[in-house]
């Protein structure tokens, strides 16, 4: 499966079908069955078996047709969907990745805890068996997207006699379960994108389990990787908050100084770096295996997010300081490139925390990147139930 053939496909696929004949679901549904939704998927799940990169051809030729609303759905592309090909049974894929990727079902994480977040594989929330069933209990925070959700990606503690990271067993949590709670988190910037959720009584079907029993962390561990490539690997600079930023310098010529120059290119070349760093991470991916790596991606874009938002604070001056809108809603996602200047700076506060925090990050990128030697760790293999909490 080569580039012209890919093309060619593309090309048929829009003879065949006018967007302007269907409704946007209805096209969705059509291209995924063409396998032209994402083209390194396996034949009948959305691809065609071709390499990653051959993306780019599809994505070229259907620009300016229905999309799926990527903002909205990016947990599920970005996290739940890679998760689900490595590991999920094949009814599992097949029922879940044409509405994941056609947006008709939206997705969450339900990873981090009150007293696991940075410790994730210190979790408390349980999995009980019972039957062909699970009974969940627990609670969940930080869970972005999680009032819009149909599912959500779960990991909860199946025994805690064992030692931390091999008592967790992975799931698809069904949102629509009437113990599912869910409570909105007003942020900063006055949304709420994200919320806590209780878990009270849920009950799983183990056909709804990914992965073995107790392979939990090794699953976890391939959502969290393409987790941290999906949110670090940007694009061209002109497409972030820099481009933004270049924008509003050259708009304003009579704000602007050597000093602030200088830091812009400073930026903008940092933004460069990232960009062919995202790149070649993005080739990694086409085995389907992202590295840790993707942590550093993802601590380097925290930072240059902080670092622009700033700057652009800074260069527009009392302008900066204005902010849209405080009221308090349910946002449906994340608009860094279509907000002002203050939601920005605002936002971009919490990119050092999402997806693994920057000093969690660090550790990741020093033992398993540098291959310095690890931080004395005592807990590990203590039975769960026996570490202080």
């Amino acid at each position: 499966m080569d580039a012209t053939t890919v093309r060619q496909r593309a090309e048929a696929f829009l003879a065949e079908h006018d967007p302007s004949g269907l409704s946007p679901l209805d096209w969705l549904r059509a291209r995924f069955d063409a396998g032209l939704a994402w083209v390194h998927f396996p034949e009948g799940l959305g691809g065609l078996g071709a390499p990653r990169d051959l993306q780019g051809v599809v994505d070229q030729l259907f620009r300016g047709t229905p999309d799926n609303n990527p903002g909205r759905i990016g947990i599920g592309l970005g996290m739940a969907a890679p998760t689900i090909l490595a590991y999920g049974t094949e009814e599992q894929k097949k029922r879940f990745l044409r509405p994941l990727w056609t947006g008709e079902e939206v997705w969450c994480q339900l990873f981090s805890e009150p007293g696991a977040g940075s410790d994730l594989a210190g979790l408390a929330t349980r999995a009980v068996r019972d039957g062909d069933d699970w009974i969940v209990d627990g609670q969940k925070v930080w869970t972005s997207s999680a009032h819009l959700a149909r599912w959500g990606i779960l990991v909860a503690r199946h025994d805690p006699d064992l030692p931390k990271h091999r008592g967790l067993t992975y799931f698809v949590c069904d949102m629509e379960d009437p113990g599912v709670e869910v409570r909105p988190l007003r942020q900063i910037t006055g949304e709420a994108e994200f919320n806590e959720v209780f878990l009270t009584g849920v009950r799983l079907g183990d056909d709804l389990r990914l992965g073995e029993v107790g392979d939990g962390w090794r699953v976890a561990q391939t959502t969290l990787m393409n987790e941290r490539v999906a949110i670090g690997a940007s694009g061209s600079p002109r497409r972030t908050m820099m481009g933004v930023f270049t924008e509003a310098w050259q708009a304003r010529p009579d704000l602007r100084s050597h000093d602030l120059h200088r830091r812009a290119l400073e930026l903008w070349v940092q933004g460069e770096v990232m960009r062919l760093t995202g790149q070649r991470l993005r080739e990694q991916l086409l085995a389907g295996h992202p590295g840790p790596e993707g942590s550093g991606m993802k601590l380097l874009f925290a930072r240059h997010h902080q670092e622009v938002s700033a700057l652009e604070v800074e260069f527009l001056r009392e302008d900066g300081l204005t902010y849209d809108d405080w009221t308090f809603r349910r946002a449906d996602g994340v608009d860094f490139l279509g907000r002002g200047a203050g939601y920005r700076y605002l936002r971009a506060k919490g990119n050092s925390i999402e997806g693994g925090t920057s000093e969690i990050l660090r550790n990741i990128v020093a033992e398993r990147v540098l291959g310095l030697p690890a931080e004395p760790r005592t807990d590990v293999a203590a039975p769960w139930k026996d570490l202080p909490r």
